[in-house]
């Protein structure tokens, strides 16, 4: 509503844009009432939606203005003539299906009256000059692992999923058993009001659970609405179904298509899945185009990239029309595309892993996490596709323990293991992987099991590849075992087969494990190796791997007692970019740090950041550090500690640094301020913040999206909408924008934001 208001106040012709279903209409009207009485003539409302024909498109605004046509002369000019001197808002409701006739109109009537103005709503904007477009948005909604049932009022969506409710069902409350169905029903329904409406009219005979399980089901399910309604808003599919038939014929085969990809795509991954069959490369762009005009596409900001997504709502509605247009053969085709284009995103990835893309990588593929789990499942769940569920898998094994969730890699892996048991090089190199994320999980019963299949089956293949990765597994085993007299040698013959090999990645990650091997067992060339490692990332500028080889040098510096210069190196590990792509480093880091910082007697920095150091092991899945030798000295350091602070004011510190978030964990471990928490004692906040909340408060003040919140916090883009509305109900607020302008208005003077650098 505010930046209605204020576009209202910069343009003559406002046109609110959206999909079917997200209150366009309802939006307008408000918008509508709300401003009437800054026109002398009011506000008049044409509805548009009963007309099929442009050519009685004057006429039906004559009529909404309450005038009689019943003259010779035709109803353009007459309109024209009635408006030649009034100032007053006109808003043209439901253009899309009569875009060029509304178009046409809107033009004449701006020329031929100076102080008119528009607001329409339309599923695309109409294309006349000085024209401003406002997207709806649909309502926020709750992450679906619900907050307790008190706090769910707190979201616009389920607010109108309890006010419809009630309708229905008299006196209807959420519980606290609810509190989760609701918070389902409300994000599998993307927040769309119209869906959300429908959804609570079906409380007549269904309880919320009930719902819930049946959405899967959505346009059958949400198909009976209010026979008071206009037929485009009594179910859902109808109201999709209008911007269907908005859509040209390439447009609904693309459509249909685009409904293979999960959680949003780039164009390159467009042209690469859709091309074929009725549409050519050449044609994607205008075709995309032409789905983001009609609200069917959601453009998204990402750094200097676009993506696009489509509201899971219109994606099911376009698997429907996958299925029910050519059939299976259809739809598998263009699953085939899509696992192929992944399949190759992820190779690219792994080649380049020792390379300046390092980074690069680890961004693109932590947005496509989403396609990827959808390309794995479909090789898992299609006979014949588990080969191409492990080269996927394989090739991106060191990209997620950099993003955290182990335990997810090895459900994909064990998946494709177990249906793809034919002897082959890849089935040996997810032995290895996957031996070495149980060790890393703490599972060193499996770690076993797949160590000696890996060397039975590198044996019997006669792989010079697999038997490398064999003998570097066994090693890393006997690291595990903290049997370093064994890890080592087996680490160098390694080493050497791998150089033989001329592969770059496989050569450094045995490289940094033998320097690791060598630091816990006091051999003298730990800092040597160490430095080699260093310096190969160095020449290929690999950042991220950058951090494990200033680690294990700041890790071997402690063990010598030269704690000033672990502590130099272990921050300099810390500096890397986007610590959040590389949480199992920023860990080690932390750890280490956190022992070194407790033997300058900075006690209480030392338990916040082994507090923090507590909290991203679990992120990434680790019981701690996992290497015995190494959790001895996290074992004496918390002793220490406890000795120096007392148990009560430990605790309370380990706390504090468990709930920093990630980037704050780093500023800490470096010295730099972090934002501190709002308390009821700051006047000039209305009620108090928590620190997350100015956390999101500083970002909007910068002009961040939700998705950019989300990655410069690292949650997901709905918790940063969810905060966002939080936001914007504890202020009293209605738009981000009062949020940003309040929060620069009641930044205190030696406040730098949450990104702020000495």
């Amino acid at each position: 509503m505010s930046e209605a208001r204020r576009l209202l106040a910069r343009t003559r012709i406002l046109t609110l844009t959206g999909a079917g279903g997200l209150g366009k209409t309802r939006l307008a009207l408000r918008i509508a009432a709300e401003v009437r009485r800054s026109f002398p003539k009011g506000a008049w409302v044409a509805d548009l939606a009963p007309l099929n024909d442009g050519a009685f498109l004057a006429q039906t605004v004559l009529t909404a203005l309450g005038l009689d046509h019943d003259s010779a002369r035709p109803a353009l000019p007459v309109l024209s003539d009635h408006l030649a001197d009034k100032r007053l808002l006109l808003v043209l409701d439901n253009c899309e299906h009569l875009l060029d006739s509304c178009a046409e109109l809107t033009r004449s009537l701006l020329a031929a009256a100076p102080h008119l103005q528009v607001l329409a709503t339309s599923r695309q904007a109409l294309g006349v000059d000085g024209e401003h477009l406002l997207p709806v948005r649909p309502l926020p909604a709750p992450d679906p692992h619900s907050p307790p049932a008190a706090a769910l009022a707190q979201y616009e969506a389920v607010r109108l999923f309890m006010d419809r409710a009630a309708a229905v069902v008299p006196g209807f409350t959420v519980s606290d058993d609810q509190g989760a169905d609701v918070a389902g029903i409300c994000h599998r329904l993307d927040g769309i009001p119209l869906a959300i409406e429908l959804a609570a009219a079906r409380l007549r005979v269904l309880s919320p659970r009930q719902i819930l399980e049946r959405l899967d089901d959505r346009f059958a399910l949400l198909s009976r609405g209010s026979s008071a309604a206009p037929a485009r808003q009594r179910t859902l599919r109808a109201a999709i179904d209008g911007s269907f038939e908005l859509c040209t014929p390439s447009e609904r085969r693309l459509w249909a298509r685009l409904s293979v990809f999960c959680g949003g795509f780039d164009l390159e991954a467009a042209e690469e899945v859709c091309t074929g069959d009725g549409l050519s490369r050449g044609e994607i762009l205008d075709v995309v185009t032409g789905l983001v005009d009609k609200s069917i596409l959601i453009r998204e900001d990402h750094g200097d990239q676009v993506r696009l997504r489509m509201l899971e709502t219109i994606r099911q509605y376009g698997r429907s029309l996958l299925d029910d247009g050519t059939g299976s053969e259809e739809r598998e085709f263009a699953q085939r595309r899509h696992r192929d284009h992944y399949q190759r995103l992820a190779a690219r990835a792994e080649s380049e892993w020792l390379s300046p893309r390092q980074l690069a990588w680890f961004a693109r593929l932590r947005l496509e996490h989403a396609n990827i789990r959808a390309a794995l499942e479909f090789c898992l769940s299609t006979p014949g596709e588990a080969g191409n569920a492990l080269q996927l898998v394989t090739s991106l094994w060191s990209h997620r323990i950099g993003a955290g969730g182990l335990e997810e890699v090895r459900h994909w892996l064990d998946r494709a293991l177990a249906q793809a048991p034919e002897p082959s090089p890849v089935r040996a190199k997810a032995l290895w992987i996957d031996g070495w994320l149980a060790h890393l999980c703490g599972d060193t019963a499996a770690g076993k099991a797949r160590l000696a299949e890996c060397q039975n089956l590198a044996e019997a293949l006669g792989d010079a590849e697999s038997l490398a990765h064999a003998v570097r597994f066994a090693g890393l085993a006997a690291l595990f075992r903290d049997d370093c007299p064994r890890a080592v040698p087996l680490l160098e013959d390694a080493l050497e087969r791998h150089r033989a090999l001329h592969d770059l990645a496989d050569q450094w990650q045995t490289l940094f494990l033998l320097s690791l091997a060598c630091c816990l067992s006091d051999d003298p060339r730990a800092t040597e190796l160490g430095e080699e490692c260093l310096a190969l990332c160095t020449a290929h500028d690999a950042r991220w791997s950058r951090s494990y080889a200033l680690w294990v040098l700041g890790l071997q510096r402690w063990l010598c007692g030269d704690t000033q210069r672990a502590i130099t190196l272990l921050q300099d590990a810390l500096r890397v970019e986007q610590p959040a792509h590389n949480l199992l480093a920023t860990a080690q880091c932390l750890e280490v740090l956190a022992w070194a910082t407790a033997h300058t007697g900075r006690s209480h920095q030392a338990a916040k950041l082994l507090g923090a150091a507590q909290s991203l092991w679990q992120s990434v899945g680790c019981p701690l550090p996992g290497l015995g030798r190494l959790m001895h000295h996290h074992n004496e350091c918390q002793t220490q500690l406890q000795g120096a602070l007392g148990d009560e004011s430990f605790a309370t510190a380990v706390q504090a640094g468990s709930e920093l978030t990630c980037e704050e964990a780093v500023a800490c471990a470096l010295g730099r301020p972090h934002p501190p928490t709002p308390t009821s004692a700051d006047r000039n906040a209305p009620t108090p913040l928590t620190r997350r909340e100015q956390e999101v408060v500083d970002l909007l003040a910068l002009g961040l999206t939700n998705k950019e919140i989300a990655a410069k916090l690292v949650i997901s883009p709905r918790t940063a909408g969810a905060h966002v509305a939080n936001l914007l109900a504890k202020l009293g607020f209605t738009s981000r924008t009062q949020i940003a302008t309040w929060a620069v208005e009641h930044q205190a003077p030696n406040h730098q934001g949450p990104n702020s650098r000495r």
